[in-house]
């Protein structure tokens, strides 16, 4: 099959283009100067994410395939924050020459499958070479006619509930940092157990938890419908928690202008998070699950679990005190 050099730009992009489904969202898909997205509500939700080889992935933990799933979810998850409904991704891929041509599409196989998940289409991008493997992703939104849902709204007295996943991306990221390692080909997006057999680089998650951990930091899952669930049922704000809850949420509370007290024996901390469990729910990033605040009044359903408060003042307690937000910073260590 050769490797992308070998190929070339143009030879590239015709492979690239032939692994993408069509979408009626996308009337005209890559092979102009640009596409064309359908737009029905008259303004466009747009959002732009980085991923960097070496800081948001490493090639000896992920295959490209869920490289590409990850890629598209934490830009579709900001979308879907705002209460739109995704419609097309804009993908630049720098590679360097030698990176294989399957490698490559199995990228873009990802990133197609992840937007048919969530209703949406690659529209086009560009790709060129490069010393490591980037992808920069724009992604494009509808919101039918109503408005945003932001940070800005949360009222004292509401709610304040989460829909998805919460640490499991971080842990994932801590049992890799020790040393667990895959004998399944990464290219298949599959986890295997350590083949030394260390149960201390499992840590008490055991063989499965920490394969489902590592599955978790390789591809996250936002639930997509979290968006229209938040706007059906009157939310006030709502965000894509990427960075870690406490720190997140400090986002909404300070565009508010409120407080969020947390509390923390209502957070969701299953057993396979282990005894760091609410520390990583707390301050672990990169699940894409959601936060939103909601009236009081409101009755939640059960796939949304109310985790706090919002009150007058200013800033994010658990339990009613301070508390380091922890959390993901770019450019931090």
């Amino acid at each position: 099959m050769g490797t992308i050099g070998e190929l070339g730009e143009f030879g590239l992009i015709a492979r690239l283009v032939r692994r993408l489904p069509p979408s009626a969202r996308v009337p005209l898909g890559p092979g102009d100067d640009a596409a064309l997205v359908a737009a029905p509500d008259g303004r466009v939700v747009a959002t732009t994410d980085l991923l960097v080889e070496g800081r948001h992935f490493r090639l000896d933990w992920s295959g490209p395939y869920d490289i590409g799933r990850k890629a598209a979810a934490q830009n579709l998850a900001d979308v879907v924050a705002m209460g739109a409904r995704p419609t097309a991704l804009l993908v630049g891929f720098a590679a360097p020459p030698g990176t294989e041509v399957g490698w490559a599409e199995r990228v873009y196989d990802g990133l197609g499958d992840e937007c048919a998940e969530a209703g949406a289409a690659v529209a086009g991008g560009d790709v060129v070479g490069a010393p490591q493997v980037t992808l920069a992703i724009t992604a494009l939104g509808d919101l039918a006619g109503a408005p945003p849902l932001t940070r800005s709204g949360a009222r004292p007295g509401d709610l304040v509930a989460v829909r998805g996943r919460l640490g499991h991306s971080a842990a994932g990221l801590g049992l890799l940092l020790d040393g667990w390692q895959d004998t399944a080909d990464p290219a298949a997006g599959e986890v295997a157990a350590d083949p030394a057999g260390r149960e201390g680089a499992a840590g008490p998650a055991g063989r499965e938890g920490a394969r489902e951990l590592v599955a978790a930091h390789r591809r996250p899952r936002p639930p997509y419908a979290a968006g229209a669930e938040a706007r059906a049922l009157g939310a006030t704000a709502l965000l894509d928690v990427s960075d870690g809850l406490l720190q997140d949420l400090g986002h909404i509370a300070a565009a508010s202008g409120v407080l969020i007290d947390v509390d923390s024996a209502a957070v969701p901390v299953p057993d396979v998070l282990g005894p760091a469990g609410l520390r990583y729910a707390l301050t672990g990033g990169e699940d894409h699950a959601f936060a939103g605040t909601f009236p009081a009044a409101t009755v939640l359903p059960p796939s949304w679990s109310v985790i706090g408060t919002v009150a007058e003042g200013i800033g994010v307690t658990v339990d009613g005190a301070s508390h380091g937000a922890g959390g993901w910073d770019h450019f931090g260590e």
